[in-house]
């Protein structure tokens, strides 16, 4: 792959995750307009909720057999108007079936985007000899801010939801197809053939070391696992609960509603600008350590809040605190099976579905039966389950050029 093409690549690929961001952000800031548009009980709510990623992960299995015969590029070019179009089809309707068919179509397209944007990321940041992955999930934060913003504006206008998507999806499809025509495949001819990574997914290598499909080495896996379901727990608790939590538990307006997220984007964009910092100098136990006890503290602050501006402090806890977490764990899988990284992150992947589909359901499940504030605590303890599994995150700083990694060493997430 030529210089160029790379630098093309990457731009088109960081577009993708910034399109992504805006989508998702609309999508979920707007849960309470949402349901108040077509009449859904809070008893109904988690089950809508729960569904998308149950989809997404459905449509990410799809995704991987998929690949097998097309590029990644060629399913990203076409599941995100997919994506994008289903937001829209979720402001257009007005029935509840309108509604499921909608979220259906957004479920199993953004299992597929989010598969496919992150083999492309991967095979990137391989040609390029160093971590360039931070960056593109950047980009999706800065289309998280983007996309929390414009909601704002919408509820504050008093915009029906086709309104406030309408303009954005005419002016961000056209971008994505435009932009699709440099998606870049950096793969080697091995690599692209049977499983998206090109790493073996049997019990061992040819060299006979375990590689991520065998029992040991899931053993060896699964702390991470737990790590990435309980930091997607937390995550899920603020895409899908924040704005409902300050609107009708802590008393802010619709309006207000769409800031948690949008601060919560901007302190995990902070916090992924300045984290590689703080793992080259401290090493990423310590850094991931840090990160809990935040994120743990945001979850307090959040479910002893006796105001809507408290409560937006906690959540903004909670973007320093948990953006670390999910990058560092993917690292420290790729550092545990260096051999068979992309095989290890694959795996390592389906636990943050596994998260969303717990977070959701379970937040307004103890919400229904107990209380809204009594629900934030319970991910706020997964949170802090991470505490226990620091050790598997490297018993060495992870220092680039300090012997435990070189120089140049891709770093996964």
């Amino acid at each position: 792959m030529t210089d160029t093409r790379s630098r093309h690549g990457r731009a088109s690929l960081a577009l993708s995750f910034f399109v992504q961001g805006v989508t998702f952000a609309l999508l979920v800031t707007r849960i309470p307009a949402i349901q108040d548009r077509y009449g859904i009980s809070d008893a109904l709510l988690p089950v809508f909720l729960a569904a998308v990623p149950i989809l997404a992960g459905a449509g990410s299995v799809l995704t991987e057999k998929l690949v097998v015969r097309v590029r990644p590029g060629r399913v990203l070019r076409w599941a995100q108007p997919v994506v994008l179009l289903a937001l829209l089809g979720v402001g257009a309707g007005d029935a509840v079936w309108q509604l499921a068919f909608a979220l259906a179509a957004f479920g199993l397209s953004v299992g597929a985007l989010d598969a496919s944007m992150n083999m492309l990321g991967v095979s990137l940041q391989r040609a390029y000899g160093r971590s360039i992955m931070l960056g593109f999930h950047a980009a999706y934060s800065l289309g998280g801010i983007v996309g929390a913003s414009l909601a704002w504006v919408g509820a504050h206008g008093g915009l029906p939801l086709l309104v406030s998507y309408l303009p954005v999806v005419v002016v961000l499809l056209p971008a994505a197809f435009i932009g699709s025509r440099w998606y870049a495949d950096a793969r080697s001819g091995a690599d692209a053939g049977g499983n998206g990574g090109g790493e073996s997914r049997g019990d061992g290598a040819a060299d006979g070391r375990p590689v991520a499909g065998g029992p040991f080495v899931f053993r060896l896996l699964l702390p991470l696992c737990l790590v990435m379901a309980f930091a997607y727990v937390g995550d899920s608790t603020v895409s899908n609960w924040s704005a409902k939590y300050l609107r009708d538990v802590l008393g802010g307006s619709e309006e207000l509603a769409t800031v948690p997220y949008n601060a919560y984007m901007v302190t995990t964009l902070l916090g992924r600008a300045v984290g590689d910092l703080g793992v080259r100098r401290f090493g990423a136990v310590a850094v991931v350590r840090c990160g809990t006890v935040l994120a743990a503290g945001g979850f307090g602050v959040v479910a002893v809040a006796p105001g809507a501006w408290v409560g937006m402090l906690g959540f903004t806890l909670l973007g320093f605190g948990l953006c670390v977490i999910v990058p560092q764990t993917f690292a420290a899988a790729g550092r545990l099976f260096p051999g068979a990284s992309d095989a290890a992150v694959a795996r390592l992947n389906v636990f943050n579905y596994v998260g969303f589909l717990i977070g959701s359901p379970l937040v307004g499940a103890l919400g229904d039966a107990w209380s809204y504030r009594g629900a934030m605590l319970v991910p706020m303890v997964m949170v802090l389950v991470t505490l226990v599994y620091a050790r598997s995150f490297g018993a060495d700083p992870a220092r680039y050029g300090g012997g435990h990694e070189r120089p140049r060493t891709v770093d996964v997430g």
